[in-house]
């Protein structure tokens, strides 16, 4: 147990809690606030493409990868940096949001929201890189369970916690005060040691021979730039293209419909509540803190059945679960405001969360080369939110067309396509791919 007293195994803590702190706030607790305020249903569906700017990072991880800032990169290195800049980044965006609260400026609320999310991407782009390199292959369980857990714990914060704040003293007390617990991360970043870069043979390989093809090996300014762009951008698709072969493009897809179901619904959830009558502090005692526990149980439980039965048969059980539960959120919305089938559904939405998203990680896990840890994970994680923040953006116009009950049956069915290719990516793995199998 001594691992978890090593100082970078601490610090994954403080930097896991400064990385789960703003996706509430730009996402399920921002929607509560605008139907607090009284911002219909159509628009507060349209605020979860907010949340896109999260699935696009790797369109500029590999700029926060290879790019030195000035003065900070001299100073802090190149990863600590990043991570500083997106967490300014994150504070400025929240202190603007609270000046341009709905009642203000709708427009202005949604930009400050982006801002928020980009500060909030772009560091989670460098811890990653920062929790790879800063300790050797027998520390890395430990590091990313730490991670995980400030990760959890930050969101419980801005879930329950905003949630209570808001009800006792309004949305921009609880606002400023995500504002100030930054500092946690930043006091972090300031403290720990910047980790050391180094690059294999086969990597510097496989980008010479990117350059060589390309004539980029020649001298001049616009040669040395196509050099970095091979090296930077291109060097990490090949790669996972290459090991994978043409069975990449369905591993992509399936990434990218896993969490669909999850997603689309997740948006609907707290205006959900709040019309069926529940108070603000019930919302945060069940969905926030009750649920928390939830998705740890759920967490721990798909970690030993991965360990027991392997990653494909979590990974399936786990797609139907979440598509499943998503149709007991039906029999709440006739039930009506009880705390009981409230503490029911919680219970099963975030215990399916749990399990197949500790499922879904060890999948992404293995299928991520580490010479290219940072921009092939970016790319996962991009594809795994991207088509569910799109389609939850008409979320509230299926509720608004309709009721809650049809928008949860039609989340559900949303669901399916990621249960098919969960086991077309099964029966891959057990037909003896060679990528598949060593991954697995």
């Amino acid at each position: 147990m001594r691992v978890y007293l090593q100082p970078r195994v601490v610090a994954m803590l403080f930097l896991g809690f400064s990385a789960g702190l703003p996706l509430l706030l730009v996402f399920s607790t921002l929607t509560a606030w605008l139907r607090d305020e009284g911002v219909s249903r159509s628009t507060i569906g349209f605020f979860a493409w907010v949340g896109i700017t999260y699935s696009t990072k790797v369109l500029w991880a590999p700029v926060v990868d290879r790019l030195r800032l000035p003065l900070l990169t001299r100073f802090l290195g190149q990863r600590r940096s990043w991570i500083l800049l997106g967490q300014m980044g994150i504070v400025t965006g929240l202190v603007a949001m609270v000046s341009c609260e709905p009642t203000v400026s709708l427009t202005g609320l949604a930009i400050s929201a982006v801002a928020v999310a980009f500060g909030s991407s772009t560091q989670d782009i460098a811890i990653d890189a920062f929790r790879i390199e800063s300790a050797e292959d027998q520390y890395q369980g430990a590091m990313s369970a730490s991670y995980i857990f400030g990760y959890r714990l930050a969101m419980l914060v801005a879930g329950a916690g905003a949630l209570y704040l808001a009800d006792w003293r309004g949305w921009d007390v609880a606002y400023l005060s995500m504002a100030a617990l930054m500092a946690v991360g930043v006091v972090t970043v300031l403290l720990v040691r910047e980790p050391g870069h180094n690059l294999s043979a086969e990597t510097l390989a496989l980008e010479r021979r990117l350059q060589q093809a390309a004539h980029a090996d020649q001298p001049g300014y616009w040669r040395r730039v196509e050099a970095w762009f091979l090296s930077a951008v291109v060097a990490p698709f090949v790669e996972f293209f290459r090991r994978n072969g043409t069975f990449a493009l369905v591993i992509l897809v399936f990434i990218g419909f896993f969490r669909l179901s999850d997603i689309t619904m997740g948006v609907m959830a707290n205006p959900f509540y709040l019309d069926l009558g529940f108070s603000k502090s019930e919302i945060a005692s069940i969905g926030k803190l009750f649920g928390f526990f939830m998705t740890i149980a759920g967490s721990f439980l798909g970690g030993l059945v991965v360990v027991r039965y392997g990653i494909f048969r979590p990974l399936l059980a786990g797609a139907v679960m979440v598509a499943g539960t998503n149709l007991l959120f039906m029999q709440l919305a006739a039930t009506g405001p009880s705390m009981a089938w409230l503490a029911v559904v919680i219970s099963a939405d975030n215990l399916s969360g749990g399990f197949s998203n500790a499922a879904f990680i060890a999948y992404l896990s293995s299928l991520t080369n580490r010479a290219y840890t940072a921009t092939q994970y970016a790319l996962f994680s991009s594809l795994m939110t991207l088509p569910g923040k799109f389609f939850s953006g008409f979320s509230g116009v299926i509720v608004d067309a309709s009721n809650y009950s049809t928008f949860f049956l039609y989340a559900a069915c949303m669901g399916i396509p990621a249960i098919v290719l969960a086991w077309l990516v099964w029966q891959r793995a057990e037909q003896g791919n060679p990528q598949i199998e060593t991954a697995g």
